[in-house]
């Protein structure tokens, strides 16, 4: 009998079209959709136009006398990816101002008095005391014992200052500083100005980051940042630094805006307990600021 049955064929069969190579098409569609959204994502992480105000603070505590010392280096700066800027303003420290809950006062004593009254709200009390009287939102701070400077500088092999002009006791030239150099280049009073002092601070602040960003120095880098953490508190989330990190790196290129509040932006005058400080000319200040921090 099977030999009678009709022989079955593969015409007998439907055929099923396959088409991997549309599939495989598909899927690697997918994938550079995916490739792209996630670059897409990084981009926007590392260029989103979203403006950063930190304020820094340089303070001449130690840990054994706690946090209570005054911010004689206070430089309210502002970061914006996309640019990118990067603009440092240095604020005077007898700068008369008004202190949320503690009144008129010097700006440098805002930490100082929020330290006293509760152990690690110094920060906070400047970004109030900013925000009330300049009108610039701060979220993040950052806090400098200035004594940490030598430890930091030395870490890097030291740095090298370039003056156009003749500096507190530098003249114009090219200088290699090294920690303890660095540090009495920043405090030295002798013959200048505290606003003088300010700008030499900025000096040497973008003279380290040139100096860490260097190739060079890329071996430096794991010493020089655990020199600087030793001496640093902040608020700055840890997600933030890769982000500031990188604009910091992409300004070393265009250039970085430092300015100070400067001697004609104040009016100096005597307090009522015999105290010398200055009171700011709002009319030239403002300006500034807006032109700085786009309020």
């Amino acid at each position: 009998m099977e030999d009678t049955q009709p022989t079955r064929t593969m015409d007998m069969f439907q055929r099923i079209p396959v088409q991997p190579a549309t599939i495989r098409k598909k899927r690697s569609k997918r994938g550079r959709k995916i490739i792209l959204f996630i670059l897409v994502l990084i981009a926007f992480y590392f260029l989103a136009p979203l403006r950063t105000n930190i304020i820094l603070l340089g303070t001449d505590d130690s840990p054994e006398r706690g946090n209570l010392g005054r911010t004689d280096t206070i430089i309210l700066t502002t970061i914006v990816p996309l640019k990118p800027y990067v603009g440092m303003l240095s604020i005077p420290r007898d700068l008369w101002v008004t202190i949320p809950n503690v009144g008129e006062q010097r700006i440098n004593t805002a930490y100082f008095f929020a330290e006293a009254n509760q152990a690690g709200t110094g920060g906070k009390a400047v970004m109030q005391t900013i925000r009330q009287n300049f009108d610039v939102r701060v979220y993040y701070y950052a806090v400098i014992r200035m004594a940490g400077v030598v430890n930091a500088v030395d870490s890097l092999g030291g740095v090298d200052i370039t003056l156009d002009a003749p500096v507190g006791q530098y003249p114009a030239g090219t200088f290699q500083l090294s920690g303890s150099d660095a540090l009495a280049f920043v405090r030295d009073r002798s013959g200048s100005s505290d606003f003088a002092r300010m700008q030499r601070t900025q000096i040497l602040i973008e003279a380290m980051l040139k100096k860490s960003f260097a190739p060079s120095s890329w071996p430096l880098l794991p010493q020089f940042i655990l020199s600087v953490f030793q001496v640093v508190d902040t608020n700055i989330p840890i997600w933030q630094w890769p982000r500031l990190i990188f604009v910091l790196l992409r300004a070393q290129f265009v250039g970085m805006d430092s300015r100070t509040i400067t001697p004609d932006m104040v009016i100096p005058f005597q307090t009522s307990g015999g105290a010398q400080v200055l009171a700011p000319n709002w009319e030239l200040v403002n300006p500034l600021i807006r032109e700085m921090f786009g309020r």
